[in-house]
């Protein structure tokens, strides 16, 4: 059987997360996970890993329910030697589970699927002629997600809500500001779930792109 790579910025297996892709994938290929977090403790990601001022700030959860926050610039070298791993493994496929943006990671033959370089055209084609909104996990990633829109001609509005608590009144507040200057809102995190999705489109009663869904479409076409 084929197989996909995927790697979390957290630590695997991405239970949560992974049903979405392996629906899409449809049994034709098999989901092999791994994590930059793997076999290390919270204290030690929280000791080694977090953002210092100025960094660029990544969150994920850990098996046990535990949100952590790290920097790029801190966890990217683990994450090339991920990638090498899975490379070695004779996987032609590899899906970044992260929408941040990793300037200079590479393969030597693989595909590196990078939700960054994938998600703002298609939904700058989707969005044309209408309002964006984007819903993102943390408020100190508000202005680096904004520069990963402009080079397609998006402005969007943004909303801060957890992709780990489903809580709906923290929803409904997070998204009120919203509801009467978007037409179209995107999850820009592949944290989310659909369970969020649904609460999200109930909650504004627009159309709402996930991430991890429209990754996972992608993927399954070229597989």
């Amino acid at each position: 059987m084929k197989q996909v790579g995927m790697i979390t910025i957290g630590q695997a297996p991405r239970n949560d997360i992974a049903p979405i892709i392996e629906t899409h994938l449809a049994g034709r290929a098999e989901l092999i996970q791994c994590g930059v977090l793997d076999g290390m403790t919270v204290e030690a990601i929280r000791q080694n890993l977090s953002p210092a001022p100025g960094e660029y700030v990544l969150t994920s959860r850990l098996p046990d329910g535990e949100q952590v926050v790290m920097s790029r610039e801190s966890i990217q070298p683990i994450l090339q030697e991920k990638i090498r791993g899975l490379e070695s493994l004779g996987i032609p496929n590899i899906l970044l589970l992260c929408t941040g943006v990793f300037p200079g990671l590479h393969t030597e033959s693989a595909v590196l699927l990078e939700p960054d370089q994938m998600i703002p055209p298609v939904v700058a084609i989707l969005a044309k002629g209408r309002r964006l909104g984007v819903i993102a996990p943390l408020q100190e990633q508000v202005s680096a997600l904004r520069e990963k829109y402009t080079p397609y001609g998006l402005d969007p509005v943004f909303a801060v809500a957890s992709p780990f608590t489903l809580d709906k009144q923290v929803y409904q507040q997070a998204l009120e500001p919203l509801r009467d200057q978007v037409d179209l809102l995107l999850m820009d995190c592949m944290g989310y779930s659909e369970e969020a999705r649904q609460l999200v489109s109930e909650l504004t009663e627009k159309p709402v792109i996930l991430s991890t869904a429209l990754m996972s479409k992608l993927i399954s076409e070229i597989i």
